[in-house]
């Protein structure tokens, strides 16, 4: 058999071992999926009920999405952006937000070119940039101040790259980008001609005292910003599985070509539901508030150990490597000692993801939270 070499360097994302080796045990603390027991919207349930039960979107068109979906996100891409998006040329819909990665790599880079990405950053990322034959350039994010930060200094000394890939909140880290941050991705993306891919997936799961800023309100960048949305995290609606990519006509005209021979068509019961969600209230502040109350529940626990808060998102990071533990060693006490659910960073990153493990809080409640010192001490 031959080899392929775009399958050389692909890691698993260590998310479905945990998972399997916690099995369905009521005791576990379930922190190794990026899953919410924060309901979604009950109008876009309602709306999906509807959908089905009427017959409505059971159609194999249009291939690049609802007309009132993309209309839908369009006004929302207004509201945050600034930009006025054409619902028919510049948006189109995909099957998760995750499933637009892909056609926007094929339609910006040329195989064996550089796509910049952040370590640590979302295994899902990472490693389509190396499905896609691009190869990943990692800046390190640093921990200052008991929070991540962007290294400016590493992003301005890249010298080649056709796009940067980057979210914010930003999974696994939390990381969230202030104005000066998406002032130096300007910085670069003009100095390079580069495309920014940027991944809203968490815009606005952001915590308190921390800056909530769209990269398209930042000069220079709207007009080289492909956005990626999906309604899985803010609305909580990850079975839905509707994504959607918005930007400039030229280059979405190949994205949309792209989509179409992917995926052909997203659930037209989901998209409905998805663009109720959009135009309704949906309790978007109130998980958030939740959300972070359970971050602080973590943060309290873990006191006193090598924790790194997150300003947004649903999950954080424990350094292994200042416990004198491998990252993957750390994962499997705590999951037969401590009977926690944790994924090591091995595959979400370099250098510096491959110290830590990932502690997810958005699919367990406080109260069960509140037990996470104890359960930790008895791992380590």
């Amino acid at each position: 058999m031959r080899n392929n070499t775009r399958f050389a360097d692909i890691l698993s994302f260590d998310i479905d071992r945990v998972a399997a080796a916690a099995g369905s045990d009521p005791d576990v603390l379930r922190m190794e999926n990026l899953d919410t027991d924060v309901p979604p919207p009950p109008n876009a349930v309602a709306a999906t009920r509807q959908a089905l039960a009427d017959g409505q979107g059971n159609s194999w068109l249009p291939f690049t999405g609802l007309p009132v979906l993309r209309e839908a996100i369009a006004a929302d891409l207004r509201e945050r952006t600034g930009t006025g998006y054409n619902p028919g040329r510049q948006i189109c819909v995909t099957s998760g937000g995750t499933a637009a990665v892909m056609p926007v790599l094929q339609a910006v880079t040329e195989p064996g070119q550089q796509v910049v990405l952040t370590d640590p950053t979302y295994a899902g990322l990472l490693q389509r940039v190396r499905l896609a034959s691009a190869r990943p350039h990692l800046v390190p994010l640093h921990v200052d101040g008991g929070l991540w930060r962007l290294d400016r200094e590493a992003l301005a000394g890249i010298r080649e790259a056709a796009a940067f890939l980057l979210m914010s909140p930003s999974m696994p880290s939390g990381v969230v980008f202030a104005e000066e941050d998406w002032a130096a991705v300007a910085e670069a993306c003009e100095r390079l001609d580069a495309y920014l891919i940027y991944d809203a997936a968490m815009e606005r799961i952001v915590f308190d005292g921390h800056p909530r800023v769209n990269p398209c309100r930042v000069a220079n960048l709207a007009e080289r910003t492909v956005i990626i949305g999906s309604v899985s995290k803010e609305y909580r609606m990850i079975g839905w599985r509707i994504g959607w990519v918005a930007g400039p006509a030229d280059i979405m005209a190949r994205i949309m070509v792209a989509v179409t021979y992917n995926t052909t068509v997203s659930s037209g019961f989901s998209q409905l539901g998805a663009a109720v969600a959009l135009a309704e209230p949906s309790g978007v502040a109130e998980a958030v508030a939740e959300y972070q109350a359970r971050h602080e529940t973590v943060a309290r626990q873990l006191q006193g150990l090598p924790l790194v808060r997150a300003a947004g998102g649903w999950s954080c990071l424990v350094d292994a490597g200042k416990l004198g533990i491998p990252a993957r060693e750390l994962s499997e006490r705590l999951l037969t000692r401590g009977r926690i659910a944790a994924t090591p960073m091995t595959a979400w990153g370099g250098e510096v993801a491959h110290r830590y493990v990932r502690l997810v809080f958005s699919n367990e409640p406080v109260k069960r939270l509140a037990e996470l010192r104890d359960r930790f001490d008895a791992a380590l």
